[in-house]
């Protein structure tokens, strides 16, 4: 399961379970219930003392791999309940009282590339992953929250190539469409997230919280708007 780590001046959460590189539960830190439950509890930590920048990352092959597709299978009538439930997460990072770095140290894909735009900034690893919207290639839609995620955070043109043509960005790439700030070596990915927070740290504090809501106004209204049963 996710964890908070202190680092110095620094928390790090991992999207990812304590000591081992993947999760046997959950290999690619997929948006199950309990993992949402957990790192909602995990920012709600953070939250209460809002005096160090936060990372987020993970170990292993995935940053996040996106939506429980399993649940979804055999939960249709629950599913906007669960997209509500993903909005929620996006939501309490958006709003952090804390600068928060998303270090990208593997594959982001769906939903998980969509929580890695909630992050102020994001840097990602050169080696290895992809960050991408697959839905369009899967046959999914967005939902109203995600669209207007997708759409605030990143330009129009990059949007558009994002959302209609499923591209996989490697970290140059990803650069380039502005879809992250930088591409570091993994030896340095966490250290250099860390450094960009360390930045801003002394904004840190309740009025960060309550200018990102009202810098983001609009997007939050999107992602606090019920999932219509007729999505699907």
């Amino acid at each position: 399961m996710p964890f908070l780590s202190s680092a110095g001046e620094v928390s790090e959460l991992y999207l990812g379970s304590e000591g081992v590189e993947l999760d046997a539960s959950n290999p690619d830190n997929r948006f199950r219930l309990d993992w949402l439950a957990s790192v909602g509890d995990l920012l709600d930590q953070v939250a209460a003392e809002p005096t160090k920048p936060l990372v987020i990352t993970a170990t292993g092959k995935f940053f996040s791999n996106g939506l429980d597709t399993d649940y979804i299978a055999a939960n249709a009538s629950g599913l906007p309940r669960y997209l509500d439930r993903v909005h929620e997460l996006y939501v309490k990072l958006l709003t952090l009282p804390v600068p928060t770095v998303a270090a990208v140290n593997g594959h982001a894909f769906g939903a998980g590339a969509m929580l890695a735009l909630c992050a102020d900034v994001r840097v990602m690893r050169t080696e290895r992953g992809f960050w991408s919207l697959p839905e369009a290639a899967l046959g999914m839609p967005f939902t109203r929250g995600m669209s207007s995620l997708i759409r605030t955070r990143l330009t129009d043109a990059a949007a558009t190539e994002a959302m209609l043509t499923s591209r996989r960005y490697g970290a140059d790439d990803a650069v380039g469409a502005g879809i992250v700030e930088e591409s570091v070596d993994v030896d340095r990915l966490v250290g250099r997230a860390a450094e960009l927070g360390l930045e801003r740290a002394p904004l840190a504090g309740p009025n960060l919280g309550l200018i990102k809501r009202g810098l983001r106004q609009p997007l939050i209204a999107d992602l606090e708007t019920p999932t219509p049963a007729t999505l699907l």
